[in-house]
């Protein structure tokens, strides 16, 4: 029997980018390059007509950009799976964050000297993993909620006037699909939360403080990008920088956060099990450990850890995961204690640490 085949679409403005995507592609059996577009007017027409599977979607383009696409297909009955190939610039990492948040499920990064050959053998790579592993999702996008009539900035300078020991630790991990995620947790736990909440996203440089930055802007709580060497405080979250392991220890009766560039572990960096570990080491029993949606097993091995060490364990489920390997992976192991749908793991936080 012959399985059906991914019908991409491949959308960008440089014609030689278009022809690199689609001699990439080409390469797979697995993948149907059904059609190319060179502007966002034409993506449209395109996906409309053609029924693509998955897009591959250039954010700057004439006429029609990438993230007006993505509203434009909000409106329409079709809309499918979308990977952004993003810039590496500021510009381009909070363009990303956005097209992420309107329903783009993952990104590759255009490398500096994209035509060099091991550049182009680099996104090959990455490109053909994430489509074929996004194309077997059956997630749907949904907004995050969030409270329109919630004053930020006022409610969180209260907290920064207050002085509150940190009661609980949560340590959250996630890839594929994080983003979006991040947001609707995040942006559920309230101000005077007695926990800080230490993040593992995997994500290149930059584009982890633009996600820091836009998570901030519309949470409660405070959200930052981790520094090396600075102090935890309660009703903060940290985001682990890319390309640096984050890591909490004791230091003179409160706790410090350390950032380092040691080899990769379980195939990342930053990576979900050095964060995890180093909470599980801290020897509190008040750790609350979250591994969300996902693709590989990063965050297995330092939540069982935080497991033995008496701590709680929550994981996303497969319905509103965009890809369920992490989550997966954390259940097989029988280190989870509870599985639940993304807009109950805040709830169930809390009822944690009412306990």
């Amino acid at each position: 029997m012959i399985s059906k085949k991914i019908k991409v679409l491949v959308v960008d403005d440089s014609a030689l980018i278009r022809k690199i995507l689609t001699d990439i592609l080409k390469t797979d059996s697995q993948i149907d390059v059904v059609g190319t577009a060179k502007n966002g007017k034409e993506c449209i027409e395109k996906t409309l007509l053609l029924k693509p599977d998955v897009i591959t979607l250039d954010l700057e383009m004439p006429l029609m950009n990438g993230l007006i696409v993505l509203e434009e297909l909000k409106k329409t009955n079709y809309f499918p799976v979308v990977i952004i190939l993003s810039g590496l610039s500021t510009k381009g990492a909070e363009s990303t964050i956005k097209a992420l948040e309107l329903g783009a499920a993952d990104f590759v990064t255009k490398p500096k000297g994209m035509f060099l050959k091991e550049n182009i053998d680099l996104i090959k790579n990455e490109i053909l993993s994430k489509i074929k592993s996004l194309a077997k999702s059956s997630f749907i996008y949904k907004p995050a909620e969030t409270d329109p009539l919630q004053d930020i900035s006022s409610k969180k300078s209260l907290l920064y006037a207050k002085s509150s020991s940190i009661k609980y630790f949560i340590g959250i991990g996630t890839s594929t699909g994080g983003p979006k995620a991040l947001q609707d947790l995040i942006c559920r736990l309230p101000i005077d939360i007695p926990a800080a909440i230490f993040i593992v996203q995997h994500m290149p440089p930059g584009f982890t403080k633009s996600l820091a930055k836009r998570l901030d802007g519309l949470s409660k709580i405070s959200v930052k990008e981790a520094e090396n060497g600075e102090i935890v405080k309660q009703g903060y979250a940290y985001i682990a920088p890319g390309e640096y392991h984050m890591e909490i220890i004791n230091r003179n009766g409160g706790y410090e956060i350390k950032t380092n560039q040691k080899p990769l572990v379980s195939g990342h960096r930053p990576s979900v099990n050095v964060m995890m570990e180093s909470l599980a080491d801290l020897g509190s029993n008040n750790i609350i450990a979250v591994i969300m949606t996902g693709m590989g097993t990063d965050g297995t091995i330092g939540i069982k850890k935080i497991k033995e060490a008496g701590g709680k364990t929550i994981a996303q489920n497969e319905e509103t995961s965009v890809i369920y390997g992490m989550p997966k992976s954390a259940i097989q192991a029988g280190v989870i204690d509870i599985v639940l749908s993304l807009e109950d793991i805040a709830m169930q936080i809390l009822k944690y640490m009412e306990a």
